[in-house]
């Protein structure tokens, strides 16, 4: 049995059609049943064992229950991901706390683990490489992911199973409708296209100037082969999930009106508040991640962006 914690949501749902695709689907989903209802639409036609609150399966692994012994590895993909989320308890106890609880039962039953890190944790640095040098924190969000990556860290050398922590950039792509306002710019541009043929962008900002934010996009396509080579290797550590390019908002929002043939950019002032919390610049380093061996190529923005917007505009399946 193979265990998803997120499945539902963004990442874990494209996770788990992936592994349908490939006759998969001894599989566990693991959620918060009580919030986010809508994200349970991007399961409804997909094969899996059972959907399970997230309480209750933290509750069978610390009382060893006899239907979890056969699991073979968990995806572990649930969190609070907004990045604005005021309430620190509420993030420390659900990502790191959680985190670290499947990681004992992992460790004490050698079963891998893979799991979702952020490249928040690189805070408003200029280098995002795997090492403590570079990496802080500018939210409540980014310090759980840090303090949990460094739990590992500091306990890599007692684990007695596979764990790889997963740093991703910028994922957008099918199946993230229901993050609303933590929705990729992709989902955000193309609604406003739709509603009023008028793309917003922030004015100028940390140096940069209007829309020349510059960010690492990564199709979500592109961090399921991530994580499935992992899964198929007996490899462990912490390692960034980006293309390797930033690239400007500008840029994405051309795509997006070169997609769709028409309408304008409107920049706009940024929020109050957000600035001091905002990473306007980041390129992952995906240096140890060619050094793993993971040899597949990465999709441009440009092909990403237009696979993206062909789903949302006539697949969704």
């Amino acid at each position: 049995m193979i265990v998803i914690t997120g499945g539902a949501g963004f990442i874990g749902s494209n996770l788990l059609k992936s592994l349908n695709e490939k006759k998969i689907n001894n599989i566990l989903i693991v959620e918060e049943l009580d919030r986010f209802e809508k994200k349970f639409n991007n399961i409804k036609q997909m094969d899996f064992i059972d959907c399970i609150d997230k309480n209750a399966f933290l509750n069978g692994i610390r009382q060893n229950s006899s239907k979890y012994q056969k699991i073979e590895k968990i995806f572990h993909l649930g969190a609070c991901s907004k990045t604005t989320e005021p309430d620190r308890d509420y993030i420390m106890n659900t990502n790191f706390s959680y985190s670290k609880e499947l990681l004992h039962f992992c460790s004490n039953h050698s079963i891998p683990l893979i799991y979702a890190s952020s490249a928040s944790v690189y805070g408003e640095g200029k280098v995002f490489k795997e090492d403590k040098a570079h990496e802080s924190f500018l939210n409540h969000y980014a310090e759980s992911k840090l303090l949990f990556d460094n739990y590992y860290r500091q306990n890599q050398l007692k684990i007695r199973s596979q764990v790889v922590g997963l740093r991703y950039f910028n994922v957008f792509g099918p199946r993230e409708d229901h993050k609303e306002g933590m929705a990729s710019v992709i989902y955000h541009f193309s609604k406003q296209m739709k509603d009023s043929k008028k793309i917003k962008l922030f004015k100028g900002s940390h140096g940069y100037k209007d829309g020349e934010q510059r960010r690492d996009f990564v199709h979500v396509k592109d961090t399921i082969k991530v994580k499935e080579w992992f899964s198929d290797n007996n490899i462990s550590g912490i390692y960034n999930v980006g293309t390797g390019l930033s690239r400007s908002f500008n840029d994405v929002a051309n795509c997006v009106l070169n997609y769709y043939g028409d309408g304008i950019i409107e920049y706009i002032d940024f929020p109050i508040g957000l600035e001091s919390q905002y990473q306007a610049f980041t390129e992952a380093s995906i240096d140890n991640l060619r050094m793993s061996g993971f040899s597949n190529q990465f999709m441009t923005l440009e092909n990403s962006v237009k696979d993206y917007l062909d789903w949302l505009n006539n697949d969704k399946k």
